[in-house]
């Protein structure tokens, strides 16, 4: 490894000895892999010559940006050198003429977002964890609640400069709308959780920013006839920005672990809705026609959350669900996706699952799109128990969704822990033309070698 001295010029963004464990583990800490050499690189000149020199010897490579990934992504399993892109953090450009900005892989979210919304545009997916770096979000596709009005990260990837596990640096898309241009490269990295190549430059859309925003929550008496209104609402298109869906039971989680509480507790169920415009009269509209339609199918009442402080908060619970789960006990997160119809038979299963095999199973997600978010918890099992439960239960969850006609991830990737339940549930055919697509651009299985297939 004294090679890389002679690549990056400075000696202390290289560290052989005393690596911290963060950086060999994803946010769960529960796997845990090695290495022998920590890189900071702040180019993407360095990260080729890394990986022409990693390439060169047949030395194992793993990118991680902020390691808030959740499935093992970011996990060097088989050693060498871990490639931390985090300094490589700058905005790049904004481009208000073509409506796109451009960035490097370790600008967090939450910097993009507010950097771009300061200036009035905006910038659409919103993956809950904002700590992320948009390098991460590409690598994995990320989701998150506007995604049913809006789309996913996918949708605001223009152009990606990358790095292939040859050193070679590519350049594919642009600040362009349309491209019919060849074979889309672009599309083949995105999601591919840095198996492919090392993101080091992205282009991304940006919107005008949405002059009002207005939020409402709806009470049901059961998750099954809320989620057939929320089915209802979306061909009503009324034009919600998020559809969101709570079961009572972690809705008290959330309550306990930020001091707040909802309204209509007898509810079984709860559908939070946002919704923005360029217009109050237009925003206002279409919450008045949601809300119509929501009445005449089942909802107990419809709360308009026109304070920005309570909508700030209903939010703020929704988003720190996982975090109240986490507070009462060890939990693993699933994020099933469904067809839209399908999801409240799925949440029934998971509520049978949770009875027949006494692991508690909490569940809440995003109605509109059919992804549902599971933590299945371990309460106060040891060790084994816990390892012959969960596997037992994630075995039955991801069986129902695949029968259901639903996929193993909507947003956190399949790493290396839905590896198992990804390959069961897909067609070999498919599995073996991913190892096809990953033989030819890393014929050597350096690349985060592992992950996903």
């Amino acid at each position: 490894m004294q090679e890389l001295y002679s690549i990056i010029s400075d000696p202390g963004r290289i560290k052989t000895e005393g690596i911290a464990e963060k950086y060999v583990t994803d946010n769960l800490g529960r796997l845990q892999g090695t290495c022998d050499a920590l890189v900071f690189p702040v180019s993407t000149e360095e990260v080729s010559e890394v990986m022409k020199w990693a390439y060169a010897n047949s030395v194992q490579v793993t990118p991680r940006g902020a390691g808030t990934n959740l499935v093992g992504s970011t996990v060097p399993e088989h050693g060498g050198i871990v490639l931390d892109l985090s300094l490589m953090n700058r905005i790049v450009e904004l481009d208000e003429d073509t409506l796109t900005v451009t960035a490097q892989p370790g600008v967090l979210l939450a910097d993009l977002q507010a950097y771009v919304e300061a200036r009035g545009l905006f910038y659409p997916p919103d993956p809950g964890e904002k700590q992320a770096t948009i390098g991460g979000n590409i690598s994995t596709n990320a989701g998150g609640m506007r995604a049913v009005k809006y789309g996913v990260t996918r949708d605001y990837v223009r152009g990606l400069t990358a790095v292939l596990p040859s050193g070679e640096v590519i350049y594919t898309g642009g600040k362009v709308v349309k491209d019919s241009s060849g074979l889309s490269l672009k599309h083949l990295l995105i999601g591919s959780e840095g198996t492919l190549g090392i993101i080091t430059e992205c282009v991304l859309k940006l919107i005008p920013k949405p002059a009002f925003v207005m939020g409402a929550l709806v009470p049901f008496d059961s998750l099954k006839t809320g989620i057939d209104a929320v089915i209802r609402l979306i061909h009503e298109n009324v034009g919600p920005t998020a559809i969101e869906f709570m079961e009572r039971k972690v809705v008290a989680l959330g309550e306990r672990f930020m001091g707040v509480t909802f309204p209509y507790p007898e509810a079984s169920a709860y559908i939070l809705l946002s919704f923005d415009g360029n217009s109050e009269s237009e925003v206002r509209s279409n919450a008045e026609r949601a809300r119509q339609t929501a009445v005449r199918n089942g909802a107990l009442d419809f709360l308009l959350l026109e304070d920005k402080a309570i909508l700030d908060e209903v939010w703020k619970v929704r988003g720190a669900l996982v975090k109240a789960v986490e507070a009462v006990s060890e939990q693993e997160p699933v994020d099933i996706v469904v067809p839209i119809n399908k999801t409240a038979d799925f949440i029934a299963y998971a509520n049978e699952v949770e009875q027949e095999s006494g692991v508690q199973l909490i569940s809440f997600g995003h109605a509109g799109d059919g992804n549902v978010h599971l933590c299945v918890v371990r309460g106060e099992r040891d060790a084994e128990a816990w390892r012959n439960d969960l596997k037992a239960v994630m075995s039955r969850i991801y069986g129902k969704s695949h029968e259901l006609g639903g996929l193993t991830s909507g947003e956190h990737g399949i790493g290396l822990s839905k590896k198992p339940y990804f390959q069961k549930a897909t067609d070999p055919a498919v599995i073996a033309a991913m190892k096809q697509i990953k033989n030819a651009l890393d014929d050597r299985h350096i690349l985060n070698t592992g992950k996903i297939f």
